[in-house]
This record gives C-alpha cells, structure tokens and sequence, in this order.
C-alpha cells in the first residue's frame, strides 16, 4: 500500500488538531504530498515543522471552508503545487451542538448547516471537478457515529446524516468516472476537543455502557482507517459509511 501512494497528493481540512492533524502526519509518513487546510496559521506552522523530515511534503493553506474563495484557493495550490489531487479528506467541522429543533434560529441553523453540511458538499463540488479530467480519486467525507443512527444531538445529528447522504448520492452520480466516494462516522474520539468529555466520569460511564470497547478511539486510529480507504487496497469499497466507533452502534 505505500508504494502506490507515494508521491500522490491529499488535501486534508481541519487539520490543525485532532483527525484532521493525525491524518496529515499519517499521509505524510506514507509518502503522500498533503495540502493541509484550516482557520490556525500558528497551528498549520507547527504541524508543517513537525512533518518536515517525513517522506511526503505538506503544505499549509489558512482558509475558512464555509468561504468559497478560501475553498478555491486550496484546490488551486494543490494542483500549482503538485499537479494534481488524488485523494481528499473534508474533515472540518465544529463542536457537536444539542437542541432540540424547534428551539432553533433561522440563523443558528444556517450556521449548522454551512459549517457541517454545506461546507463538505463546496469541497466536494471542486475536488470531483479537478479529479475529473483524471478519471482517478478519491473522497472521504468525516461523518460521524450521529450520522448513522438517531440522536439527540439536533442541528449535529441532522447534518451529519447529510454528509452521509452525499457520499452516497455522489457515488451513484459519477459511476464509471474513477472516483470513489466514502465516508468515515467516529464515535468517541479522544482529541482535543472532547478532552473535557473524555475526562468526565459519568461519560465515560455513558459511553463504556453502550460500546463493546471500553476506551475512547484515537485520531490514529481514525486516520489509519481514512489511508487504508484511499489506498489501492481499498480499490473496490466505495459509498461506504464507515463505522469507527468501538461498537457503540452495533
């Protein structure tokens, strides 16, 4: 499998912290360029000093995705910069938020929605548009365990079962065109952001309630998953919605 990725180019948003930063590091240890997008210039610097002695090059880009220029400008330094994107990664996203759905603004749900929904369905629009001309790619669209099942999880919940959807829709759009489409759908993850949940007891209680495995994943172990899915190994899996999430859902 690392042969054939060597020298290919990922993009990767929201890759300042947790998913997204472990699967830059994890790309980049197996020979892959990564254009590596998110709203933290300090955090994108460091994470390219951190990966400078590995195989792949990666390249830092500060752009917001619910901007369309911010967009364009990744896809637009991936190709300048190494010709081509073969693999892309819309894992950027935001906290989960709760509420129930009569309880929201017109604008919060706006908000919700360009942050969690529209947001990946503007990346997609641009990497199927440059993949395209090679008939070769792939997507990976970051759902969640929420976009699977029920949850109480409102706007979160809502969106996430449209990034699902997407990945579905868009894999019975272009058949026969060389790319494939999947998504991966976490569970309880210990980054950055749910450090403070993954602290508290009584979560901990919820959660080792309902998995089979009683611990939180890693951002590794979510990133492994993504490159094995981009890989020729995973040549035949397309509009998959992945669950990683230590049997929380099963």
């Amino acid at each position: 499998m690392t042969d054939s990725m060597q020298g290919k180019t990922a993009i990767v948003t929201g890759a300042t912290s947790g998913i997204g930063r472990a699967s830059v590091i994890d790309f980049a240890r197996h020979g892959v360029n990564v254009v590596a997008s998110g709203r933290r210039q300090e955090r994108g610097d460091e994470l390219v000093a951190e990966t400078q002695e590995l195989p792949g090059s990666v390249i830092f880009v500060k752009a917001d995705i619910t901007v369309a220029k911010d967009v364009e400008a990744i896809m637009s330094i991936a190709v300048s910069e190494f010709e081509r994107i073969d693999y892309a990664f819309n894992n950027a996203g935001g906290l989960i938020t709760t509420g129930r759905l009569h309880e929201y603004s017109e604008e919060q749900w706006d908000h919700y929605s360009d942050t969690f929904l529209k947001s990946v369905w503007r990346c997609m629009k641009h990497e199927i548009e440059h993949m395209l001309p090679n008939k070769s790619g792939v997507i990976i669209n970051n759902a969640s365990s929420a976009g699977l099942v029920g949850t109480a999880h409102g706007a979160y919940g809502a969106m996430k079962h449209g990034v699902v959807g997407l990945t579905k829709t868009a894999t019975k759009q272009y058949p026969g065109e060389g790319i494939r489409f999947n998504a991966v759908c976490p569970g309880w993850i210990d980054t950055e952001m749910a450090a403070p949940l993954v602290a508290d007891p009584a979560v901990q209680e919820f959660f080792y309630a309902r998995q089979s495995m009683k611990r939180a994943g890693t951002p590794e172990e979510v990133a492994a998953l993504v490159r094995w899915m981009c890989s020729d190994e995973a040549a035949f899996v397309s509009g998959v919605a992945w669950a990683i999430d230590g049997g929380l859902i099963a």
